[in-house]
């Protein structure tokens, strides 16, 4: 054998080490310094603007009429979504369901919501008093058991929310139903071989799995409902938080700041629900990313720096 040269390196000596050298991108400085300076621009512009009544905004931002409007868009958004939630689910399964009947009859109920504008049908909902203004509850044609005078009930916050939830699960039913169908067969196959029934099934094994695909258009669902309650106007109902920014701006006739107040309140609940999402799907994420956290990655490193850890001392 050939004796190898003195000043050869040797296996896992220093000079086997190789020297990463970071890539540089100038570009990309140049990117972030170029929007610094259009942001702070943006900002030094606004704030020395008297245009936008600064002071008109601050007196407003926390008004009692304009939290208790904030309140009420709450109470609609997730009412709202509750009942779009729950009858989108319903929707859903009517529309994976083998009977053509539930299957046409959600098909049906989709065609409808989905393609006409929300507005249209907040504005129907709000009329629906002069349409149907009795509703009686009985056998038909033979007796009554209770009877309704819609008119008299002046129930514009009801209808505003039925009407959002309506058309929410139109759009929910075909997240969940893609959900649903994203999981594969398998799955349900394996769990009826082990003797688990259609709805241990579905809470135990599909849904799980599901929800890494309902979470996120569930999530942009909610932001939109957020920003759908300034159409109640069309119900009519007044109590929302645009609306409350528009009446006390048709009062004082200063309409730029009150606009702001009403986007600063709607930017900071988006804010709030985008921070549950994100949450929410790192939980029901799980499992499903190939990418390992930095507590995986520190302990694989203590394994490989112990070869002998676990082994049988030979």
């Amino acid at each position: 054998m050939t004796p190898e040269p003195s000043g050869a390196a040797q296996p896992g000596s220093a000079a086997d080490v190789i020297k990463a050298i970071p890539l540089r991108r100038p570009g990309r400085w140049i990117a972030a310094f170029v929007i610094l300076v259009l942001v702070v621009l943006f900002i030094y512009g606004a704030a020395t603007n008297a245009n936008f009544q600064w002071s008109t905004y601050r007196s407003y931002l926390f008004d009692r009429r304009i939290t208790k409007g904030v309140w009420a868009t709450l109470q609609l958004t997730f009412l709202a979504m509750a009942l779009g939630v729950v009858l989108g689910v319903a929707l859903a399964v009517m529309r994976l369901s083998a009977n053509p009947v539930l299957k046409s009859v959600a098909w049906a109920y989709l065609w409808v919501f989905r393609g006409t504008p929300v507005y249209v049908q907040l504005v129907f909902w709000g009329l629906f008093s002069s349409i149907y203004p009795h509703l009686s509850l009985g056998i038909p044609f033979a007796h009554q058991f209770a009877h309704f005078d819609i008119q008299s009930l002046q129930a514009f916050f009801f209808f505003a929310a039925l009407g959002l939830g309506l058309n929410e699960a139109a759009y929910m039913a075909e997240i969940v139903r893609a959900g649903i169908s994203s999981v594969g067969e398998g799955q349900s196959e394996a769990a009826t071989a082990l003797g688990m029934s259609w709805p241990l099934t579905m809470r135990r094994v599909v849904l799980p799995q599901a929800m890494r695909v309902i979470i996120p258009p569930t999530g942009n669902e909610l932001i939109s409902m957020l920003k759908t309650t300034s159409l109640v106007i069309a119900v009519p109902f007044t109590g929302d938080l645009y609306s409350q920014a528009r009446q006390i701006s048709g009062a004082n006739f200063r309409p730029v700041p009150l606009l702001m107040v009403a986007s600063t309140w709607y930017l900071a609940i988006t804010s709030v629900l985008m921070v549950g999402q994100y949450f929410l799907e790192k939980h029901y994420a799980k499992g499903s990313s190939r990418t390992m956290t930095a507590r995986q990655l520190r302990v694989l490193a203590k394994a490989i720096g112990n070869p002998d850890r676990g082994g049988d001392g030979a």
